[in-house]
């Protein structure tokens, strides 16, 4: 068979029916299962059933991304929309080995709805300085006291560029749907960038946190896909740009 037409169909294949992540097999499976036999009480619970098993199927796809190869490029963690951009904060208190606990970092919150890609995926490539679990509530994950009151898994971490080291943060938040945090991310691990280490289920938030003097590259409201869109550049003076919706 011609190796352009095979590759052609492998990318309609993978567009059509993407990678599942592992994490949602159970619940595909357990949704089907469940439908046939709602199936045998009535159709109409099985037309039901099939519906809420597709888009579970839907719901766990894992697509493969592009990620830009650019050493100092900040990229997108998470699928979603960017909810708020705010400067002079500080790291997660959980994160007690932070070297810097000052206002210096900028937090750029990427809000995922049920529709959204959940699979986490690393900004850039450094290593694992600390991970720290955080229980909590699980009020609306659009709301910014999520970043402070919700469930949520924080990571610090360490890059190295040109000789300089800048320590970050990403931050998976569990929303008022979420009720499940996998970060598979552990001390001195080294990850690349774009590099997959987890997923939320259902609905949440990943905040990122941007050393001082590194400013974000996207609006509020600017639509990330996770592993692709470039959230900030280690090397622009650029300040931080301002959107217009049209």
């Amino acid at each position: 068979m011609n190796t352009e037409f095979t590759d052609s169909l492998k990318k309609i294949r993978d567009t059509l029916v993407p990678p599942i992540h592992p994490a949602g097999w159970p619940f595909i499976i357990g949704f089907a299962f469940v439908t046939i036999l709602l199936s045998l009480v009535w159709d109409g619970f099985g037309v039901i059933g099939l519906v809420v098993t597709i888009w579970c199927f839907y719901f766990f796809r894992n697509p493969k991304r592009v990620t830009p190869a650019r050493e100092g490029l900040i990229i997108s963690p998470a699928c979603g929309h960017i909810s708020s951009i705010v400067p002079d904060v500080t790291l997660p208190a959980e994160l007690d080995m932070a070297a810097n606990k000052n206002p210096d970092y900028t937090r750029v919150s990427i809000f995922l709805n049920v529709f959204d890609v959940h699979v986490n995926r690393f900004p850039i490539a450094g290593k694992i300085l600390q991970k720290a679990y955080q229980a909590g509530a699980f009020v609306n994950a659009a709301f910014d006291k999520a970043s402070e009151e919700n469930e949520r898994a924080a990571i610090l971490f360490e890059s190295e560029y040109k000789g300089n080291k800048y320590e970050m943060a990403v931050v998976q938040i569990a929303g008022w749907v979420a009720r499940r945090i996998i970060c598979n991310a552990e001390n001195d691990q080294l990850y690349l960038t774009g590099e997959e280490f987890g997923i939320i289920r259902f609905g949440s938030r990943v905040d990122v946190y941007l050393p001082k003097g590194v400013y974000p590259m996207v609006c509020i409201g600017q639509k990330m896909i996770e592993g692709e869109t470039v959230l900030a550049d280690l090397t622009s003076k650029e300040k931080a740009r301002e959107g217009v919706t049209r």
